[in-house]
C-alpha cells in the first residue's frame, strides 16, 4: 500500500537522514525500544512510521519500515522493534547496534493512520502484538498535548510477558484521566485471570470499546488477519467504516 509522507505542516519531502542511537530499553524478552537522535528531523504525527536502511561494507543494503513509538520530541525518534530470529534487520537493531552507532532513517511516512490532538472525538485503539506501537504514540501524544479526548485501548497479546509498555500503561491508566485499557491474551493468561486464552472477539470490542453512536475515531493495527477480523467486527457493530483506520503488517524478514 503506497503511503505519502505528512509531517504536521512541515515539508513532506522524504530524505535519508543519519540517526545516532542514544538510548535503548527492553520492552519484552524479544522487543527493544531504540531512541535515535536525528539532526534536522522535521517532526511527525502519532501513527506515522519511518523507513530504516542498513548498508553493509560491501554495499549491500536493505530496508524495513517501523512505526514511531513516541510523539514529536525535537530531534528524537523512538522505534520499538520486535526480534525476528531469521530476519535481516531486527537482529542487527536489537542484538548488535550500540549507543553511538549510526543508521539511516527516512520519514516520517504516512498521513492517514494518524491522530491529531485537535480532534475532540473519543478514540478507540485496538492493537495486536507489536501493533501497539503506533497506538502507544497516540496515547503518549494525548498526554503531551493535554488533550481531553477519551481514549480506550484494547490490546491483544500472546502472553503477559509479551505486552509492550506494560508498566507505563499501568501508570497511565492510573494517572491519565479518560484513558482505559483492556487486555485479551491468546496463549497464556496472568494468574487469576477470569477468562481462558482466546482470540479477540465481538464481546471484547463491544465491552472494551465505544458505542457506535459516540462516533469514535477507531485505529486498528496488527497482523493482517487480526486487522481484517477486527475491522469486520467494528463494521458489524455499526461503526462508520470511514472512521475505522487500519494499519497492518505481515510476515517479512524484519
Amino acid at each position: 500500500m503506497a503511503r505519502a509522507a505528512v509531517s504536521g505542516g512541515l515539508s513532506p519531502r522524504l530524505v535519508w537522514r543519519a540517526a545516532r542511537l542514544v538510548e535503548f530499553r527492553d520492552e519484552t524478552p524479544s522487543a527493544r525500544t531504540l531512541v535515535f537522535d536525528v539532526p534536522d528531523w522535521p517532526g511527525h504525527l502519532p501513527g506515522q512510521h519511518v523507513d530504516v536502511r542498513l548498508t553493509a561494507e560491501d554495499g549491500y543494503s536493505t530496508e524495513r519500515s517501523y512505526s514511531i513509538a513516541t510523539p514529536a520530541d525535537g530531534t528524537r525518534v523512538a522505534l520499538t522493534v520486535q526480534l525476528v530470529e531469521d530476519g535481516e534487520v531486527s537482529p542487527y537493531l536489537i542484538q548488535t547496534l550500540s549507543v553511538g552507532d549510526v543508521i539511516e532513517l527516512r520519514g516520517p511516512v504516512g498521513g492517514w493512520f494518524v491522530w491529531r490532538s485537535a480532534d475532540p472525538a473519543p478514540v478507540l485503539l485496538i492493537g495486536g502484538g507489536s501493533g501497539i506501537v503506533p497506538l502507544m504514540a497516540m496515547i503518549r501524544a494525548r498526554r503531551a498535548a493535554g488533550s481531553k479526548a477519551l481514549f480506550r485501548l484494547i490490546y491483544s497479546a500472546r502472553t503477559p510477558e509479551d505486552r509492550y509498555y506494560a508498566d507505563e500503561l499501568r501508570t497511565r491508566v492510573r494517572d491519565d484521566f479518560g484513558l482505559d485499557v483492556s487486555y485479551v491474551y491468546t496463549r497464556k493468561t496472568p494468574e487469576g485471570w477470569p477468562l481462558p486464552p482466546r482470540r479477540l472477539g465481538v464481546a471484547d470490542v463491544n465491552n472494551g470499546g465505544w458505542p457506535p453512536d459516540f462516533q469514535p475515531a477507531c485505529f486498528v493495527c496488527g497482523p493482517t488477519g487480526f486487522v481484517e477480523a477486527v475491522a469486520d467486527i467494528l463494521i458489524a457493530l455499526g461503526h462508520d467504516a470511514r472512521r475505522v483506520k487500519t494499519e497492518r503488517f505481515g510476515p517479512s524478514g524484519t
